[in-house]
């Protein structure tokens, strides 16, 4: 008998239907010489510090740090998972093939892994990689399975950062709690947790302690046009006067027209991250609300696999495309024009050099029904996304007009677009959010001249700007380094902090814990976040960059690239430096 398992029912029920097993059983699917059955998520967790030995269940100084010879895993102490694990292990022990059907990813992995450890199984086991649940792509994946060895670094890499959440999270919270906390409340320190919240405090702290400075700008109006003075700011309201003083009554002299013809690509297709900040800066989603949209999309067969952090798609993708865009039936107009001739190809799309075990979020070409309201705003986006990359770049002309009076120079430019291009796939909102809205010039002669309004403007510095939650994302995914330019930023993401699949959880994590809230759009630091973040001394566990370096090392743990056990006792000697160095600190927590 093969034995297949998933990571939640409904998975399951699209597996057991395409392999022809359609008996329901007690915890499991039956027919056609397979049994499938499924876990809920996490069936089994790290064993907690008193399981290895009662020293540790009283939390005290002298136990740290605590750091097990060897982590165990035991099974949540819930009776729903007790009773579906020993269904799970009934089937294992008397399989012959166990096919793991986890989702494809570290966690996924890791889920399955432990459950199949705890169940003691001993049969062969096979993976199941896939990357949708439409019948084509499980039947494709069934015929293709891989042995499970050729994912041990993909295990080895969840479990390095279990065994480092653990590592981190069970000390320092002790640590933090015993030492500042005087038992009034638990201060929680995580390895990802804490340098997140950093980044929100020192934004916080740069908001609070900003400085507004004055300056003044100096602009004149010419044919209902507005030019900006060539100097820019000025620093003294003297020189500002004097400048204007100068041009007033003077006439305004066009000096030169260059028109410039420019073209801008199409959007690139979603990652997780890039589709939580669309969904957040359009409709106000959290990124969990997010994640949850486009995981229930992804279990409906409408999209393929979620958390990904690529924005490519693999060479073998590109056959299938025309077949997807014809499921798109709502949106023909669109895609009637790409059909029944070659699609264009093109390397910030196809690049199996971008794809590592995913590919990025695509429509499956299945037919959406029954979707909420914001399963379809997601999925609109996913699908217009898909759209736009098979058309033209939109081509414009930018004009910059330059002018002078009696010397001081002037400035303004505009912006046509010329050929739409995949801009017509986009609402006029959605077109304007890309960029500014476009200005439009009137036709201005070289040498023409005539009078002018100037005007000196008082103006005062601005703070930063609170993070939102798509700009924390962001923060997150670079490491705290503000990066405007995609491609640079596609780059930084395997220093990010955290995965894509885990920021979500990270976020919601401190609003849960009081550590920040919400205000409209904003995250701000509440004082128990600021009064935490301000005790943490080691810049060890609230540095975005060195946990940066982490994130990094666990990627090359999965390709191989790094030695798990490195990883593990870099981890043990750092914190072993952590304790020392906060039991020598006098400070206590503010009350």
């Amino acid at each position: 008998m093969v034995v297949c398992i998933a990571e939640k029912p409904s998975v399951a029920r699209e597996i057991a239907e395409v392999l022809g097993a359609n008996k329901r059983c007690e915890g499991f699917i039956e027919g056609n010489g397979y049994q499938v059955t499924w876990t809920f998520g996490h069936l089994c967790t790290l064993k907690e510090p008193h399981d290895y030995t009662p020293m540790w269940k009283r939390w005290n100084l002298g136990s740290l740090p605590m750091i097990p010879p060897r982590f165990g895993i035991k099974l949540i102490d819930d009776i729903g998972i007790e009773k579906q694990f020993a269904v799970i292990e009934k089937l294992m022990q008397n399989a012959d093939l166990i096919v793991n059907c986890g989702d494809a990813g570290q966690e996924g992995e890791l889920i399955q892994r432990w459950v199949m450890q705890k169940a003691q199984a001993k049969c062969p086991v096979k993976r199941l990689w896939v990357s949708s649940l439409t019948e084509e792509a499980i039947r494709e994946a069934f015929a293709n399975l891989k042995d499970q060895e050729e994912y041990q670094s993909l295990y080895e890499a969840g479990l390095c950062r279990a065994i480092g959440d653990w590592l981190l999270g069970m000390n320092a919270t002790r640590l933090y709690t015993i030492k500042y906390g005087k038992n009034r409340q638990v201060l929680s320190i995580g390895r990802v947790q804490t340098p997140t919240l950093a980044l929100i405090v020192k934004r916080h702290l740069e908001i609070v302690n900003f400085v507004p400075q004055q300056y003044w700008e100096l602009k004149t109006t010419y044919r209902d046009t507005i030019f900006n003075a060539a100097d820019g700011k000025y620093e003294s309201k003297e020189k500002g006067l004097e400048a204007l003083q100068k041009i007033t009554d003077e006439q305004f002299i066009v000096t030169e027209i260059t028109a410039k013809n420019g073209t801008e690509n199409p959007p690139q297709l979603y990652d997780l991250t890039t589709l939580q900040v669309d969904c957040n800066k359009k409709f106000g989603l959290s990124a969990d609300a997010t994640l949850q949209a486009i995981q229930s999309l992804y279990e409906k067969k409408l999209t393929t696999y979620p958390r990904v952090d690529t924005r490519y798609l693999s060479n073998d993708i590109y056959p299938k495309c025309e077949a997807t865009l014809k499921g798109l039936r709502d949106y023909q107009r669109f895609t009637t024009p790409l059909l029944g001739k070659p699609l264009p190809k093109s390397k910030r799309v196809f690049d199996d050099k971008k794809v590592t075990d995913h590919h990025a979020i695509i429509p499956t070409g299945v037919y959406p029904q029954g979707l909420s309201d914001i399963e379809k705003k997601v999925y609109d986006l996913v699908a217009t996304h898909f759209i736009a990359v098979f058309y033209p770049e939109c081509k414009f002309c930018t004009t910059t007009v330059t002018g002078e009076s009696a010397g001081v120079k002037f400035k303004t430019s505009g912006k046509v677009i010329t050929d739409a291009g995949w801009r017509i796939i986009f609402t006029q909102e959605e077109n304007d959010d890309k960029d500014d809205k476009e200005k439009l010039l009137p036709q201005f002669t070289k040498a023409e001249s005539g009078p002018h309004t100037p005007g000196l403007a008082e103006k005062w510095t601005t703070p930063p700007k609170p993070y939102t939650e798509a700009t924390l994302l962001r923060a997150m995914e670079t490491a705290g380094k503000l990066v405007e330019n995609e491609e640079l930023r596609d780059a930084m993401k395997e220093n990010g902090i955290g995965r894509p699949s885990t920021r979500a959880a990270i976020i919601e994590t401190l609003y849960k814990r009081n550590y920040i809230r919400k205000e409209k759009k904003n995250i701000v630091a509440t004082q128990t976040g600021i009064e935490l973040v301000g005790l943490i001394r080691n810049e060890l566990l609230k540095s975005a960059e060195l946990t940066g370096q982490w994130e990094k090392k666990l990627r090359d743990i999965e390709h191989k690239k790094y030695e798990a056990k490195k990883f593990i006792e870099e981890l043990k000697t750092m914190l072993t430096e952590v304790v020392n160095d906060v039991l020598k600190d006098n400070a206590t927590v503010s009350k």
